[in-house]
């Protein structure tokens, strides 16, 4: 990617601060907008947002992407990012760059920081803060540090370790280094817990989920759905499905499942508008 095409916004204050990289492109007046938010560990220049940003461009839809600090092309150690502090970095990159009613599309823990986005909103209620339009979660990971790692994956020992040296390295298949788990990392997650009770985006949402993910189970989805129950919801679980949901065949589902979102939200709005119009006149 070229580095030099990324626009730079500064997240946080003081020793808080850090730079974040953006990618934004403008679409068509009138048409909802994209927002990519990426995996644990992923940037903004995998497959599914590369291909997500070419449709959009396509179609005349505005798109945005960005790195969450210690990411990509963002500035900041990984090891020091939270749960807390990638979601504030996407909100700021909502408000900054979103103008048009905005479809979000969160890719594993993305679909985690995409719901904390919605909560953010929608307790801030700013007039200007751009609507979003719907949500697109690709093997959503809410709670992924709490319910899959420290529950589930961790042992004994392993928990042990995070606690007493603060860090643990966990062998990823997706890359040669290691993961590094935080004491900090988890302990923040806990105060960012969804899946305890209701879930409301006050958007519809569709999630994708592959049933041979072995990263987050598609029970995961299953339980994450009984929480949007005040949501109007699709989940689509593909059979011979990974985590990544990367192939053709996916990434074809993935468009086709936010040129639905995008359509009916143009449509709504068109319907409102030719409605309004009589009485104007």
């Amino acid at each position: 990617m070229n580095d030099s095409a990324a626009h730079r916004i500064t997240v946080g204050t003081g020793a808080a601060a850090r730079e974040i990289a953006v990618l934004r492109e403008d679409g068509t007046p009138g048409r909802c907008g994209v927002l990519w938010l990426s995996g644990f560990k992923s940037d903004m220049a995998g497959t599914k947002a590369e291909e997500l940003a070419a449709w959009a461009r396509s179609t005349g839809r505005a798109v945005t992407r960005l790195d969450y600090s210690g990411h990509g092309l963002s500035g900041g150690d990984f090891e020091d990012g939270t749960i807390s502090a990638w979601a504030e970095e996407a909100l700021a990159v909502h408000r900054a760059f979103c103008k048009e009613p905005t479809i979000v599309v969160g890719s594993s823990m993305g679909g985690w920081i995409a719901l904390l986005l919605a909560r953010a909103l929608k307790r801030a209620s700013r007039p200007d803060d751009a609507p979003l339009a719907g949500m697109v979660l690709i093997a959503p990971a809410p709670d992924f540090t709490e319910e899959l790692m420290w529950k589930h994956e961790f042992t004994d020992e392993i928990r042990a370790r995070i606690m007493t040296e603060g860090r643990y390295e966990r062998p990823s298949e997706y890359d040669d280094s290691p993961y590094v788990i935080t004491r900090k990392l988890i302990e923040d997650g806990r105060d960012n817990l969804l899946l305890g009770g209701a879930i409301e985006t006050g958007c519809p949402v569709t999630i994708l989920q592959g049933q041979r993910d072995d990263a987050v189970p598609w029970q995961h989805a299953l339980r994450l759905m009984e929480c949007l129950a005040l949501d109007d919801v699709v989940l689509t679980l593909v059979k011979d499905g990974d985590h990544r949901l990367s192939r053709p065949e996916d990434i074809a589902r993935l468009i086709a499942a936010v040129e639905r979102r995008a359509g009916e939200a143009e449509a709504e709005t068109g319907a409102e508008a030719g409605a309004a119009a009589p009485a104007d006149g």
